[in-house]
This record gives structure tokens, C-alpha cells and sequence, in this order.
């Protein structure tokens, strides 16, 4: 499991199911494997993230929200 990228989601989450495909591309492309977590249920996550929803996260940081920017994704992947 990565590290590096993180997809928060939650359930019935239309913007997150299209987070995922984007995210399957930026894996295919770049190699890098991803790992989505669940905020729904987590206080500290929802507090956090709750009202952007997609977030991903790369190494540990919050790199966008509600949409994957993959050409930027795949760009900062490789620094």
C-alpha cells in the first residue's frame, strides 16, 4: 500500500467516484500505487476534510480538493 497517495472519500459520494477513476489513471501512468480512506466515522478527519471531499493527499499533504488535477498530480510525483 502507498504512502504517498491518499484518496479521502466517503460513502455516496458522486465527486469520489470520479476521484478514484482519475486516481486509476495517475496510477497507471505513474507507476505509483494509491490507497483510499474512508473519513466517514473519523472526528478528526471530518472536522478536517469533511466539507471538500474528495481530498488527496500526496506524501502526507493535502495536494487538491473535490477534483484530481492529474496532470499536476503526475508533474509533482516526479520530483
Amino acid at each position: 500500500m502507498s504512502d504517498r497517495l491518499v484518496l479521502l472519500t466517503r460513502p455516496g459520494c458522486h465527486l469520489c467516484e470520479v476521484a478514484k477513476e482519475a486516481m486509476a489513471r495517475v496510477a497507471a501512468a505513474s507507476g505509483e500505487s494509491w490507497h483510499e480512506v474512508d473519513i466517514s466515522g473519523d472526528r478528526e478527519l471530518e472536522g478536517e476534510y469533511g466539507d471538500r471531499i474528495p481530498v488527496v493527499l500526496l506524501d502526507g499533504r493535502e495536494h487538491g480538493y473535490w477534483r484530481v488535477e492529474e496532470d499536476r498530480l503526475l508533474r509533482d510525483l516526479g520530483r
